[in-house]
């Protein structure tokens, strides 16, 4: 089996970006928002900071996994970009009606770790 073939280069480096990214962003709330956001804001930030790293070692992860297994990725980008983007919109903006759209994130996630599991246990 080909290097290119054992696992899927685009998913691979879109979670590598979305890794750096956190680590950028989270340095970044540290050291400049910490002073000027409240502890709820700076919370809702952590949240968003967490949550799209682990999605993003995860969609390292799935690049990884088998071909039918991958179609979890998609699922897991769009979750990490409607979930974590929501909570950034409402620390940007300070709208807390973006909230209503973390759920929705959410359920993308969940979508794709079942497709994931789903492909898995299909063998």
């Amino acid at each position: 089996m080909s290097a290119s073939a054992a696992y899927d280069r685009r998913w691979a480096a879109t979670g590598a970006v979305l890794a750096g990214l956190a680590v950028a962003l989270g340095a970044f709330g540290a050291h400049a928002l910490e002073p000027l956001l409240s502890e709820a804001r700076l919370a809702t930030f952590e949240t968003a900071v967490r949550y799209q790293a682990h999605q993003a070692l995860g969609l390292l992860l799935v690049s990884m996994l088998p071909g039918p297994v991958r179609a979890a990725a998609p699922w897991l980008l769009a979750g990490t970009v409607v979930f974590s983007g929501s909570l950034y919109l409402i620390v940007a903006l300070d709208v807390s009606a973006f909230g209503a759209v973390a759920p929705v994130g959410g359920v993308l996630l969940i979508t794709g770790w079942a497709v994931a599991a789903w492909r898995l246990l299909r063998g």
